[in-house]
This record gives structure tokens, C-alpha cells and sequence, in this order.
């Protein structure tokens, strides 16, 4: 369990969800991880799960919207462990209003912009000099969603600000590449978590596993496991990739699940 042993790691949005499951991972491979978010509390209870399993980590306050607190995250980081190896942009605030074109006003759509989007986009402009310091480069992993896919009936300003992501992970790793500086995308299906599952109704799970190639939805340590490979060294010759953990929801036609219930192949 030594994959990321001695790398230095800061896995955003992680007091919660999908980003414990990519931190307990990561500490378990042997990384120093930086756990941070706005919730200190949260914060702390998970570098003490992870302390307690035998893993190393840390706490340090971020507000993904306050460019300071981001800037302030990699000094400090880099100043406390001497390095940065590691950063997965998972911070994503899913709890703004959304919607239809007609129903967004300009300030839900640049809330949910600024977080989503620029705020990866400055997390990764941020720890780059970072990672050009080192010899063997380092990895910026981006959470991205099944959402930047196809069109769907909502969720429009986070489904463009996640398709923006896909985009700034080729531009990124098309363009420090050079440096051994990687960038790869994660898009997760339907995840779900301690902190979502009393609020995703049977009937919305019951939709997804009918469309799911496999038996379950899925849950954060799917997504981590796949951080965990594009993290190490295994995947030193992947960059500029973008790769649905979704159980396969969107690798067939629309149609499998009504012609499944129907018990045909096709019309």
C-alpha cells in the first residue's frame, strides 16, 4: 500500500463526500494529504479518521470562491512538507440554485461558475509553479461530471461549468506536459455518499441502475480509487484524459433501459 508513499497531496472540497473517499485512499498509498474546505469541524474529523487508520494527513482552511485562502493553501502547504506533488480539484458547490436557461439569472449562473469552474481553473494556475519545481513534475487530477456529457431538463450552469473543466484538463496537460506536469478528469456517475443518500430518493436510484451497466450505483472510493492510479506513477504516460467512473451509465444508446423492461434487443 505504497503507490503514493512520501508524495504530498491536496485533495479541495474534501470535509466531505466524494473527497474523504480520494483522501482515506490516498493516505492509505501513503500520501501526506491536506485535507481542506470551509468546515473546519468536518476537517479535523476526517484527518482524525485518517490518523486513526494509519495514514498521514492535515487540515487547511479554503474557500474555493476566496482566491487568497487558495493562494494561502499551497504556501502553506508547500512550506509545511517541503513540496506539493498531488492536486485534485474536487471542491464543487452543488448546493447552489440552478436550472433551465429561462429560469437562471446572471448571479446564480456566475455563482455556480466561480466555484465550479474558475475555481479550479485558480486552484490549478496556483499550484502549478509548485509542481514545475519538481523533478518528476506531479499530477493535477480534475473532478469533473456525468453532467458535461449530453443535455439534460437542468442543473444548466452546472453542467456548462463542469464541461469547462473537461476543457481545462487537455489545455493543461497539453500545455506542461513538457514539464512531466500531468492533468487527467474523473467524471462520476451517480455517487452516492453518508452525507446525500437520505436526499436521493429510491425512485431517482432505481432510474440509474436500470441505465447502469452494472449492479449499484456508486460510491466515493470508486472515484478514489481511479485518483489513486492517475495520482501515481503508474499512469506517468496518461495525460489529457477525461473518464466516466459511472458504472458504464453512459456508454450505451438512451434506449437500453425501456427496451430491457420490454425484454427486446431492439424495435
Amino acid at each position: 500500500m505504497d503507490r503514493l508513499k512520501d508524495k504530498v497531496a491536496v485533495v479541495t472540497g474534501s470535509t466531505s463526500g466524494i473527497g474523504i473517499g480520494i483522501a482515506r485512499l490516498f493516505a492509505a498509498e501513503g500520501a501526506n494529504v491536506v485535507i481542506c474546505g470551509r468546515r473546519e469541524a468536518k476537517g479535523q474529523a476526517v484527518v482524525e479518521r485518517i490518523l486513526n487508520e494509519g495514514g498521514k494527513a492535515s487540515y487547511h482552511f479554503m474557500d474555493i470562491t476566496d482566491t487568497e485562502s487558495v493562494e494561502r493553501l499551497f504556501a502553506d502547504t508547500a512550506e509545511k512538507y517541503g513540496k506539493i506533488d498531488i492536486l485534485v480539484n474536487n471542491a464543487a458547490n452543488v448546493g447552489q440554485k440552478d436550472g433551465r436557461v429561462d429560469e437562471l439569472t446572471l448571479e446564480m449562473w456566475d455563482a455556480i461558475l466561480q466555484s465550479d469552474l474558475r475555481g479550479t481553473f485558480y486552484a490549478t494556475k496556483c499550484v502549478l509553479p509548485y509542481l514545475q519545481k519538481n523533478e518528476n513534475g506531479g499530477s493535477i487530477i480534475n473532478i469533473g461530471s456525468m453532467a458535461s456529457c449530453a443535455g439534460d431538463l437542468g442543473s444548466t450552469a452546472y453542467a456548462c461549468a463542469k464541461a469547462g473543466v473537461d476543457m481545462l484538463t487537455k489545455y493543461t496537460a497539453l500545455q506542461y506536459g513538457k514539464q512531466n506536469i500531468r492533468c487527467n478528469c474523473v467524471r462520476p456517475g451517480l455517487i452516492v455518499t453518508p452525507e446525500n443518500e437520505a436526499r436521493v430518493p429510491q425512485v431517482l436510484k432505481d432510474i440509474f441502475t436500470s441505465n447502469i451497466m452494472v449492479t449499484r450505483y456508486g460510491c466515493p472510493e470508486d472515484i478514489g480509487y481511479m485518483c489513486v492510479y492517475f495520482a501515481s506513477d503508474e499512469s506517468k504516460y496518461v495525460t489529457g484524459q477525461i473518464i466516466n467512473v459511472d458504472g458504464g451509465l453512459n456508454s450505451h444508446v438512451t434506449t437500453v433501459a425501456q427496451f430491457r423492461e420490454l425484454q427486446s434487443r431492439t424495435w
